[in-house]
């Protein structure tokens, strides 16, 4: 009796599981995906774009949100949307092994992120109407916890969860050894390595060593052209198709707009890529692994082996052979590797270059059945614990609605006409130009190979250091920001606030000028830039309250949160063209200038010098 009567009447038994449930939809629409995408091959310029294209729920939730009280209570909108949101993952989980995957799987990001948006709304309605003004301002922090704790488990858990079934799934992983000894020896020929009985792919050489820095072009050419024309013969990479390259350059917008931009982008403003040529006909020498599969693929399927560097010296890398694809006609034929040594080397060095082949589509389409389960039990508990408080009703009558719709256009109105209201929207546009444009691309940087640019993380250690450390750290500067804050005001820490959001961003630039390959770090260059956010953020936060003060507050304050959210979509849009364009080193020089506009914004802008201090702060100051 008692634990019935716990269910029925304490806000415990709800609070925590709604916004545990409001958190996980919108994590995994605005950064699970992304990795998602990562994973299988999508390139950054379309994931940017496309999942940049799914923050628009959130900019139109203000417009729908009238709907939402017209319509049934607010606890059928919550429960039918948590139904719509297990569907909507399951939806994904179905479709990844499709050949379309990325059209279908998107279809349902749409799904899962107008649900969300949907669920966001009912559920801040609820609240208010479930709780008293005393009970809402106790919970107010166990939802926020809730929220930051689905945060952690959806960038986090899920991303670990992810990478451990990609490893599960596949092969054992495979090394690659590579050495610069400059010695007067003899250089060691290519020979077959001592293999472990148990290894499920053959090397040869067990390590590859170099004596020679440099070698005459047209032989390190030749080399190369050899081992491509091998792997292409035997179908272990794809030819690109002709037809598709005439397929991209089809459209005006490609021929007159964004082809002739981006190729002056690239030309005056893209990363030079280390060269592996130098003067009188020689360029970096050239050696060659082969790999085969000790056994065959099971059950005909296919074994896909993605290499990349995963330690050592960086002046090593591969030029062809990234990605090789084993089947039951060619896994018994050698595949060819090619790594090619930096000209200018002079001191011993050495690296790894591992390769792994997990199966990521079986490894994402189990974490999503894992999501879908989770919110179908969410969903069968809330509709038996959330209560029913008596204020949740629908409008009903035709004269009620067009009387909500009326109030509704004038509050949208007035919110045009406050004071100040010019810089305001400038301010909420481009506070967050920056880290628009860095949330897009920093986990496809920290995932690519490091021959690329990026740091060449696994899955799993991005779900640590960007899902765990980095929320964990985000999390922190919040709550400083917020008591900061609430001591000295808004007006007091603007500037410092402004200069947190924006600063940190130069650990990215560090990241990929350097790439490190100390774990512990990158982790520590996450957690400041992460930190710096979650403190310089609050400033956006209480602006966002102070511009919405006055009548019709609550109403106004969505439409700045609407104005938030477009401030992300528009920008993160091109984050990847951008990115394959500059390259990451660039990029995120150019996040950097990025900074200037939100300086420009904080000047214009007018804050009263009372507004967020404590009461006895006040009084002490009059």
């Amino acid at each position: 009796m008692k634990a019935a009567s716990f269910f029925k009447k304490s806000p415990w038994a709800w609070i925590p599981t709604l916004y545990f449930a409001e958190g996980i939809p919108y994590v995994v629409v605005m950064t699970v995906a992304v990795i998602f995408y990562k994973r299988m091959g999508i390139s950054n310029l379309d994931i940017a774009f496309y999942t940049s294209w799914l923050y628009l729920p959130w900019v139109l939730k203000p417009l729908w949100s009238p709907v939402v009280d017209l319509l049934k209570t607010k606890r059928w909108w919550i429960v039918t949307m948590q139904l719509l949101i297990g569907a909507g993952l399951a939806g994904v989980a179905f479709t990844i092994p499709l050949p379309f995957f990325f059209q279908a799987t998107l279809a349902f990001f749409w799904l899962l992120a107008f649900s969300s948006a949907t669920h966001d709304i009912a559920a801040d309605g609820f609240y208010m109407l479930a709780l008293s003004d005393h009970d809402q301002a106790m919970y107010v922090g166990i939802r926020n916890t809730f929220y930051r704790i689905a945060m952690i488990t959806g960038q986090g858990a899920l991303i670990i969860l992810a990478g451990g079934l990609e490893m599960y799934t596949g092969l054992h992983p495979v090394s690659l050894n590579v050495n610069y000894q400059p010695a007067q020896s003899q250089y060691s020929p290519l020979s077959v390595a001592s293999q472990n009985p148990q290894a499920d792919f053959l090397v040869s050489p067990a390590t590859l060593t170099f004596h020679q820095a440099t070698l005459v072009s047209d032989s390190a050419q030749k080399l190369t052209a050899w081992a491509t024309e091998q792997n292409k013969e035997n179908g272990f990479v794809k030819v690109e198709s002709a037809k598709t390259k005439a397929a991209i350059q089809a459209s005006w917008w490609s021929r007159s707009v964004s082809t002739p931009l981006g190729n002056w982008i690239h030309t005056n403003f893209g990363e030079r890529h280390k060269t592996a040529t130098i003067t009188k006909g020689k360029e970096g020498n050239v050696g060659i692994f082969a790999i085969r599969l000790a056994h065959a693929p099971e059950n005909g399927k296919t074994v896909a082996l993605n290499l990349s560097l995963k330690r050592g010296d960086n002046n090593f890398t591969i030029t062809h052979g990234e990605r090789l694809v084993f089947t039951n006609q060619n896994w018994q034929k050698p595949a060819y590797v090619v790594i090619q040594a930096d000209p200018k080397l002079t001191k011993a060095s050495s690296a790894t270059f591992q390769g792994v082949s997990g199966n990521i589509p079986l490894a994402w389409t189990i974490t999503f059945f894992v999501l879908a389960g989770l919110f179908l039990l969410i969903f069968a508990y809330h509709r038996i614990v959330l209560p029913r408080p008596t204020q949740d009703h629908g409008s009903g009558n035709i004269q009620s609605a067009i009387s909500i719709m009326k109030e509704f256009f004038y509050t949208f109105s007035s919110f045009f006409q406050k004071k100040g209201v010019a810089a305001g929207i400038f301010f909420m546009l481009t506070y967050r130009l920056s880290e628009s444009m860095l949330v897009k691309m920093a986990t496809p940087f920290l995932l690519d190979s490091k021959e690329i640019g990026g740091l060449g993380l696994t899955t799993s250690e991005v779900g640590l250091v960007y899902g765990t450390v980095g929320v964990l750290s985000l999390t922190i500067g919040g709550i400083v920001g917020g008591i900061l804050s609430a001591q000295k005001g808004l007006k007091y820490w603007f500037w410092p606030m402004a200069l947190s959001i924006s600063l940190p961003h130069l650990m990215y630039v560090y990241l990929a000028y350097f790439q490190p390959d100390n774990f512990w770090l990158i982790n520590l260059s996450v957690a400041i830039e992460q930190f710096g956010y979650g403190f310089g953020f609050t400033a956006y936060m209480l602006y966002m309250i102070y511009l919405s003060q006055g009548e019709h507050r609550t109403a106004h304050y969505a439409i700045c949160t609407a104005f938030m959210a477009l401030g992300m979509m528009l920008p993160g849009m091109i984050a990847g063209w951008l990115q394959e364009l500059l390259g990451y080193k660039h990029y995120f020089v150019w996040v950097m200038i990025c900074i200037l506009p939100t300086y420009l914004a904080v000047g214009l802008l007018k804050i009263d010098p009372l507004f967020g201090v404590r009461q006895k702060e006040q009084e002490s100051k009059a």
